[in-house]
């Protein structure tokens, strides 16, 4: 081809045709800008494709990790609801003139006390994304930002959590501090035979704790802040995180 060209060229250049020649150079040129728009028109196809492919490998994973964080946050609320739900019973027990049963005591103060609540959501993907600088590769703007925010507002919800964890860690300490037995609830709810551990001979009671003003507004500020993490972190959190499937649910393309 290229051949045939310089012929055509040497034959209007040998006869002499100048006009011909330049309108056949013109010509020439366009074919060739048409051809590198062409070749950039293909290329830019092909790196679209592979960015859409990419693109597509990120949201299947994300929807993973985020039904996974989705399932844990359920029952983290689950969980806290009945914590705080215990402490209520427990506060509900001081206002009565009949002191509840050791037992009932016991089970109510593992439920509300025993344990710690921490959200910890699958973000490795994320995290990945972010710090390779791939979150760009995600099209849909909105969605990218909420991405982006979600991070923070994990963050956010621990700092809670972290304060929740001191509320119920006083409520424990008290208990200690004014000379109750922690032995005594764990034989009562089954604890200490899962330890391994012996009974007590001559158990000491603990239904003293309910007449304990110190107890009553320890476990007042937990129940507080436990309420106030569910509602203004926790289910906000979730509110965000449907969000974000429903998103990536749009965006996914099924075969």
């Amino acid at each position: 081809m290229l051949k045939l060209f310089r012929k055509i060229r040497r034959k209007l250049i040998d006869d002499k045709k100048i006009g011909n020649y330049l309108l056949y150079a013109m010509g020439e040129i366009v074919l060739v800008v048409i051809g590198i728009l062409i070749a950039l028109a293909i290329n830019n196809s092909n790196e679209d494709r592979i960015k859409r492919e990419k693109e597509q490998v990120y949201l299947v994973g994300l929807k993973k990790d985020f039904e996974t964080s989705k399932i844990k946050l359920e029952e983290l609320i689950r969980v806290n609801r009945e914590s705080y739900g215990a402490a209520k019973e427990i506060m509900f027990l001081m206002d009565k003139e009949q002191s509840p049963s050791e037992q009932i005591l016991s089970e109510l103060f593992i439920k509300a006390f025993a344990y710690d609540l921490f959200f910890i959501p699958n973000n490795s993907l994320l995290n990945e994304m972010i710090n390779s600088g791939s979150l760009k590769d995600i099209a849909n703007v909105e969605l990218r930002v909420l991405l982006t925010n979600w991070i923070a507002t994990v963050d956010d919800v621990s700092n809670q959590e972290e304060f929740l964890s001191e509320q119920r860690n006083n409520v424990i300490e008290i208990f200690r501090i004014e000379g109750h037995s922690i032995r005594t609830i764990m034989d009562r709810t089954g604890m200490s035979s899962q330890l391994g551990l012996p009974l007590q001979k001559n158990a000491s009671s603990n239904l003293k704790v309910l007449e304990s003003i110190a107890f009553e507004n320890d476990i007042l500020m937990f129940i507080i802040t436990s309420e106030a993490t569910e509602d203004a972190h926790y289910q906000p959190l979730m509110q965000d995180l449907n969000n974000i499937l429903g998103l990536i649910a749009k965006e996914i393309k099924t075969k």
